[in-house]
This record gives C-alpha cells, structure tokens and sequence, in this order.
C-alpha cells in the first residue's frame, strides 16, 4: 500500500468518526483528491475493521461505524427506575390481593368508582397482578389475582399470611367500622342535619355530625355512593373508602 492510499484511508476513518450521521462516497469524494477511488478506498477500510470492535457498514448507500454485533448485547445498560404507584392503584391492588379472583367490574363496585384505563395495565407491568381465567356467568368477564412476585415484593409466604381486619383495626390502620357502613352513617347524617336545618331555621353544630363538611359547601358526592349510585368518573374516589382501602394493604410502595 502506497503512503498516499494509506492516507486516503485514514481521513475517511477520521471522516467516519468525527460525523454523527452516516457519510456517502459522494460527501467522502469532497474531502479527497480528484480522481480518488472512493469505494475502493472504503472497502479496504472495511477489512481492516472486520475483526474489530466496532466494523464499517453500509446502509442506504452511505457508511458509518457501527458496534460489532457479537458484542452489542455486553454493552447494554439496564437501570431500574422507582415510580410511586397512584392511590386508585394501591386501591386496586388491595382489592385483588384481598377478594382475588375478582372481576374488573367487582373491583368497581368495591372501590365506589369507575377503574380508570390503565391501573391494570401498570399492576401488571409490575408483574403482582395477572389474569387468572374468566368467570363463569353472563359476558365471561376476566378475573385477576395477584402473583408470585407480589408475594416475594411484600415478605409472603401466601394470601394467607396478609393481615386480617381485626389486626388492622389494632394497628389503627382502619376505622372500628366498616367503610361503607361509615359512609351511610355520614350520610344520613348530612340528611337529617339538613332536613333540621330547614325545620328550626339553623343549622346543627358541625361537630355533632361526625365532624363532617357542612351541606351547604357543595353537593356531597359520599352519600350518593353510600346510597348505591355507582359514580362514572375514573379519579372522584370517596375520602373515608380510599382510606381503608389503603390501610388494607399498609405497605408503602
């Protein structure tokens, strides 16, 4: 090999590296003498990086460095990225790990809402939920229930081993009565505070209604729900059943 072709060679390699883009013969033949023998001139270079790290390829007629495919799987990189799961999805998983196998359309009449595109989808991609078949009634919807991943991610042996209400109520994590019983109770409460209110001409003592919001503040949702109107909305979720719900679990995630 003369001196001259030697460094034809080593302007395209240092062509080559210093472009980010693919570079063609013709954009090459601008940086070389006139005359020069391009493609012979990048074939050569092509051999001497054949056995190397990285080789010469040629795609859509223009020439790039790329890793030599024997070695691209080594230099993967994986990293884990941390994501705080939503409430609607702490909700929705409490409810599988508890009621399992449960229906999508169980799940919503359990949580007081609609489920919101999607929570399956995340719980799933985190491999605790999957489906198990389908029950056996009229449309044959799809049951779910929680895996071996779930068990491994929160220290169980088995379903078995998830905390019983009495413990929870122990631990303070949920009210002494049920959650729903605790929404009726509000909302009868709300009722009979302002069928008071019309007759005396004065409103009850807040504090004397279970500390809750006065009527007047807005239409309350909770007792809508309490009296077995399922709401539409995917993330209009009541106080008091998203607080059991959580404390169901009682794990941070």
């Amino acid at each position: 090999m003369s001196e001259e072709r030697f460094t034809h060679i080593r302007l395209i390699e240092a062509i080559l590296f210093a472009t980010a883009e693919p570079v063609s013969e013709a954009a090459l033949a601008q940086r070389l003498p006139e005359g020069a023998d391009v493609r012979s001139l990048v074939e050569e270079l092509k051999g001497l990086y054949a056995n190397r790290g990285v080789h010469l390829v040629e795609s859509d007629g223009k020439w790039a460095f790329r890793t030599a495919p024997d070695l691209g799987s080594r230099l993967q990189i994986e990293r884990q990225i941390s994501r705080k799961l939503s409430r609607a999805a702490i909700e929705t998983l409490a409810v599988i790990a508890y009621h399992q196998p449960v229906t999508r359309a169980e799940i919503e009449e359990i949580r007081g809402v609609a489920l919101s595109r999607g929570t399956l989808e995340v719980l799933m991609e985190a491999g605790w939920v999957e489906p198990k078949g389908h029950r056996r009634t009229a449309g044959r919807p799809a049951t779910w229930r929680t895996t071996a991943a779930f068990l491994d991610q929160f220290g169980l042996e088995s379903v078995a081993d998830l905390p019983g209400i009495e413990e929870l109520k122990a631990a303070g994590l949920l009210d002494a009565r049920p959650a729903l019983s605790a929404l009726g109770a509000s909302a009868a409460a709300a009722g009979r505070r302002s069928e008071d209110a019309g007759e005396d001409g004065e409103d009850e003592d807040e504090d004397s209604v279970l500390n809750e919001p006065a009527a007047e503040e807005g239409p309350d949702e909770t007792s809508s729900r309490a009296g077995g109107d399922r709401p539409t909305t995917a993330e209009e979720e009541p106080e008091e059943g998203a607080k059991a719900a959580q404390a169901a679990l009682g794990w941070t995630v």
